[in-house]
């Protein structure tokens, strides 16, 4: 699991951000499925060579969001309603865009050329 979270490290979001993104987007694809588990935060740490409290914090937000499940003797797993999940990240995501489409719109931008521009 750690092989497939790949880290920019000149980017401004920090690390953990980055992790949980990468994370939410491999269950949003279904690259992670319910049930599966995905490396500890010590693996994960050793395997991305950064700081255990990095890889922490990002699973600590993820299972916060119900994202994942960890055990303390069994390990750390995507959770089984992972789908409820999605669905909720695609509105705040959908709602996003109307809110930046409504932005363009207050700096002058039509819809015609908005959907020609971006579509």
């Amino acid at each position: 699991m750690s092989n497939i979270v790949n880290l920019d490290y000149t980017s401004r979001i920090p690390i953990y951000e980055q992790i949980v993104n990468q994370i939410e987007r491999y269950v949003a694809l279904g690259i992670l499925k319910p049930g599966e588990q995905i490396a500890s935060i010590r693996e994960m740490a050793l395997s991305l060579g950064i700081n255990p409290n990095t890889v922490k914090k990002a699973y600590s937000i993820l299972d916060t969001k119900k994202i994942i499940q960890m055990y303390s003797t069994k390990g750390t797993f995507i959770a089984n309603h992972v789908d409820l999940v999605v669905e909720e990240k695609i509105k705040d995501l959908e709602e996003k865009i109307r809110e930046l489409i409504k932005e363009l719109q207050d700096l002058g931008c039509t819809k015609e050329k908005i959907k020609k521009d971006l579509f």
